[in-house]
C-alpha cells in the first residue's frame, strides 16, 4: 500500500472523527492516562481510535508506536509507524488553528517517510528519505536567513528557566511561540521561520521524527541542544529537547543558548 496514499485516509479520518471535539472544552476531557505517563484527552483518543481502525484493516507497518496506546503489535505489514494523533492538544481544544497529525514510517530503525498535516487548515507536508520535502505538493527548502539580527525563532517550553534563551532572544529578530513541535519542524523547513527550539526535555520520537525528516530533506539541520544527533528510543516515556535550524544558524544559536 502507498504509505502518503495511507496517510491521506488516515487524515481525512482523523479529521472526521475529531470534528466535534475541535475548539470545545469537550475536546479537553481526561479519559485516561496514555502510555506516555500524561493524561489523555477526549480529541487525542477519538483521534488514534481512528488511526488503529484504519491500520487493523489495512496492512501499512507492523509495529505502531503512538503517544496514548503506545506499542500496538499488528499480524501483517512491515516496519515502524510512529504516530501522533493530535500534535498540539492544547490549540485544538482552543479553537487555535495550529495541531497536526503527525505520521512518520521507519524500517530497521531508520525513519524514510514523513507525513504531517495540519488538521485545522488541511495544509500538508511530507518527505521521503533522499528525495526532498514538499508542501502540498510543491518542493520547499530552509530559509537562506545568514544572520540572528535578522531571524526569526520559535521556542517551545513549559515550566522551563527563561535564563537559558535570555541571551539568545536579545540577539534574534522575533520569537514565535507556536505550540505544536511536529508543525513548528515543518515551517522551519519551509522557510516561514529560521528556528525551532524545543526547551522542553519531553519531546518524544511521536512527536519529532516526522518533522524532523521533513526538515533535514529541506535542507535544515536538527540536533539535541548540544548539536549532537538525537537518538529517540522507541519508549514513549522517554523525552528530548532540541534545535531545528535552516543549517546556517545552527551552531550560533547553540552558542547563545550556551
Amino acid at each position: 500500500m502507498d504509505f502518503f496514499r495511507a496517510c491521506e485516509d488516515m487524515a481525512r479520518d482523523v479529521q472526521e472523527s475529531i470534528g466535534p471535539y475541535a475548539g470545545v472544552p469537550a475536546g479537553g476531557e481526561i479519559v485516561r492516562m496514555g502510555a506516555d505517563l500524561t493524561p489523555t484527552k477526549k480529541i487525542d483518543q477519538v483521534a488514534e481510535d481512528a488511526v488503529v481502525r484504519y491500520l487493523e484493516k489495512n496492512a501499512l507497518c507492523r509495529t505502531l508506536i503512538s503517544e496514548e496506546a503506545g506499542k500496538v503489535d499488528f499480524s501483517c505489514g512491515n516496519g515502524t509507524i510512529f504516530l501522533d494523533p493530535v500534535d498540539g492538544t492544547f490549540n485544538a481544544v482552543a479553537g487555535i488553528p495550529f495541531y497536526a497529525l503527525s505520521i512518520a514510517y521507519a524500517e530497521n530503525g531508520i525513519v524514510n517517510k514523513a507525513y504531517v498535516r495540519n488538521l485545522a487548515t488541511g495544509e500538508t507536508f511530507t518527505a521521503e528519505k533522499g528525495k526532498s520535502a514538499f508542501c502540498n505538493g510543491k518542493c520547499i527548502h530552509v530559509s537562506g536567513t545568514a544572520s540572528l539580527d535578522t531571524c526569526a525563532v520559535s521556542v517551545y517550553g513549559r515550566k522551563y528557566d527563561p535564563s537559558c534563551v535570555l541571551q539568545l532572544g536579545q540577539k534574534i529578530r522575533r520569537w514565535r511561540l507556536l505550540g505544536a513541535s511536529a508543525l513548528e519542524l515543518c515551517y522551519v523547513a519551509a522557510g516561514r521561520i529560521d528556528a525551532f527550539i524545543d526547551l522542553r526535555g519531553t519531546l518524544r520520537v511521536t512527536d519529532a521524527a516526522a518533522g524532523m525528516l521533513i526538515c533535514t530533506e529541506a535542507g535544515g539541520s536538527v540536533t539535541d541542544l548540544d548539536g549532537e544527533a538525537i537518538d529517540f528510543p522507541e519508549d514513549v516515556t522517554v523525552g528530548r529537547s532540541l534545535i531545528a535550524t535552516n543549517g546556517i544558524l545552527h551552531h550560533k544559536v547553540i552558542e547563545y543558548l550556551r
